[in-house]
């Protein structure tokens, strides 16, 4: 089990909510930070932390990455 932190937690939440569980349903940190209604810099560095710690994955686009969870996760 990865310990996460209340910030990421939020974040799996509103990703689960929206949907982001395939790479064919990326969301991006936009998308994500109007759904739990925090500021994109304090999501994108959650989403970072996220991604190292391998619960998410990230994928370069033309103009905004998408993210999508890779790991199941009760929050």
């Amino acid at each position: 089990m990865v310990d996460l932190n209340p910030v990421e937690k939020l974040i799996v939440k509103s990703m689960q909510e929206l949907g982001a569980t395939k790479e064919d349903s990326l969301k991006t940190a936009d998308d994500i930070a109007k759904k739990c209604s925090r500021p994109k810099s304090m999501v994108t560095n959650a989403l970072v932390m996220l991604s190292q710690k391998g619960i998410i994955k990230r994928v370069a686009r033309e103009k905004a990455a998408g993210y999508y969870i890779t790991q199941s996760i009760q929050v």
